[in-house]
């Protein structure tokens, strides 16, 4: 970890500047809006020329600013700054042009780093591969616990830019970001932040894996309290390492063993801090139990852990901690226990859109009748199913690229029966649950943890997990 200080904030003028927006969608309107009554001269340009784009283009314009749908890749003339939405790819011509230009580019969330007034809330920052949208709701309901006024932010559905412009007034935010967020905001410096793990996942975008790691790692930059690591993947003590931080910033791992000095850990089904105690060669303080996490799955330990390191850091108390866990609810289709027909448990967890995922998953259970398959992304399932192939009773394949996983079973886990259903129309979710029925036995656990995109068969990994605890409701009937 190298030290050095960070200006923190700075008065942003845009009065007059030439801004141009990359994106409509839910980052890009407000962005234009922001910078419009800001006094920039923006023009948005798209891609799409839906109707949805031109809903959005018509309430722009009435604002007076101008919007170019159908031309994203062509870089208005004059352009002194490019705001993007996060998803546009580095390489397209846009931002070739613009670099060729000298012109910065910026995402939303360091535009609204940017716009922060001097005494604005400090952040609390998370990204990794997996685990993130939870992470960040598990600090908030701790940060909430203690009294202080919060919100979880970023990637996980309310913006940075609305967060920070809005009338609210916060005392910290828990500020989710994905690695296409990082690779936009070049100067952002949270208080303290968190790296859960790293996958290889959006190498399409990136380019490598090494771009992808990068790209997270920034999330270290600046950082005045702890940069949060996970022990189990030195990849992330790696990232952490390589940061320029402020003086007196600590490196602080979670585990889920017992943790050393400048860790938090679990001892006993106690999760326990010896990072932010006094004499932590020789203390710890408990946090909470084990039970208080829900569901206390080995991975959303690890969330709870870094979420606790991350509260720690700005100086919360353990008893909120505790209370800050014991009111999580997570998410919609994150482990989610659906039902229990006949004796076998059934599990939902669409959200494992990725082998990274779906592995830490089926680690959770120790008997599996597995539901997989639907848009590969490029991945390859060798690993994943190497890694649990005792824990396989059995195995539903499903979606355009389950043939993979069928694969990867039969090299790997030969003697696991497999079905495969060769469809991938919606109603494929009630015959995969009737089959997972069929091979499970009492005592099994049913688990939709699909290690793919849905977009072949759903629209989103929601509507997936919807048709799985539908499909299972009519099993009781």
């Amino acid at each position: 970890m190298g030290s050095g200080q960070v200006t923190d904030w700075q008065v942003l003028s845009l009065e007059g500047k030439r801004v141009t927006v990359a994106g409509l969608g839910v980052s890009g309107v407000p962005a234009a809006k922001a910078l419009h009554a800001r006094g920039a001269l923006v023009t948005v340009v798209n891609d799409g020329d839906d109707a949805r784009a031109r809903e959005q283009a018509e309430e722009l314009e009435a604002l007076g600013i101008t919007v170019r749908l159908g031309h994203g890749a062509t870089l208005p003339e004059g352009t002194e700054l490019v705001v993007t939405a996060p998803g546009w790819k580095p390489d397209k011509p846009l931002f070739v042009a613009a670099r060729a230009a000298g012109v910065d580019i910026w995402g939303d969330v360091e535009l609204a780093w940017r716009l922060r007034g001097p005494d604005a809330a400090p952040w609390l920052a998370v990204t990794g591969t997996n685990g993130k949208t939870t992470t960040v709701q598990m600090l908030a309901s701790i940060l909430t616990a203690a009294g202080l006024r919060t919100a979880a932010v970023g990637n996980v559905g309310v913006s940075v830019l609305d967060a920070v412009l809005g009338e609210q007034e916060y005392d910290v935010l828990a500020v989710e970001l994905s690695s296409y967020q990082l690779h936009w905001a070049p100067s952002l410096r949270p208080h303290s932040a968190a790296v859960l793990n790293l996958a290889p996942d959006h190498l399409d975008w990136h380019g490598s894996m090494e771009a992808y790691a990068a790209d997270k790692g920034r999330i270290y930059e600046g950082n005045r309290v702890a940069c949060v690591y996970n022990v189990a993947d030195k990849a992330t003590e790696d990232l952490v390492r390589e940061a320029d931080v402020e003086e007196g910033c600590r490196a602080v791992g979670f585990t889920l063993g017992t943790p050393g000095p400048s860790q938090l850990g679990v001892v006993e089904g106690i999760l326990v801090d010896r990072a932010f105690v006094e004499n932590r060669q020789q203390n710890a303080q408990e946090l909470a139990e084990v039970s208080d996490v829900n569901p206390p799955a080995p991975h959303n330990i690890a969330n709870a852990l870094a979420a606790a390191a991350l509260a720690r850091a700005f100086g919360v108390p353990a008893a909120a901690v505790r209370d800050g866990l014991r009111n999580f609810t997570p998410d919609a289709h994150r482990i989610a226990h659906v039902a229990d027909v006949d004796g076998v448990a059934y599990i939902d967890d669409s959200k494992a859109t990725n082998t990274h995922a779906a592995e830490a998953s089926l680690a959770a259970y120790d008997s599996i009748v597995w539901i997989a398959g639907g848009l590969a992304k490029g991945a390859t399932f060798d690993e994943l199913v190497a890694k649990s192939a005792k824990r396989l009773r059995g195995a539903v394949l499903i979606g355009r690229d389950r043939a993979l996983i069928r694969e990867a079973l039969a090299r790997h886990a030969p003697e696991v029966p497999v079905v495969d259903l060769d469809r991938t129309d919606t109603g494929a979710m009630l015959a995969a649950v009737q089959e997972a029925r069929r091979l499970a036995a009492a005592g099994d656990t049913v688990l939709l943890a699909p290690a793919c995109a849905s977009m072949d068969m759903f629209a989103n990994y929601n509507k997936r997990g919807d048709a799985f605890a539908e499909a299972v409701r009519e099993l009781g009937v």
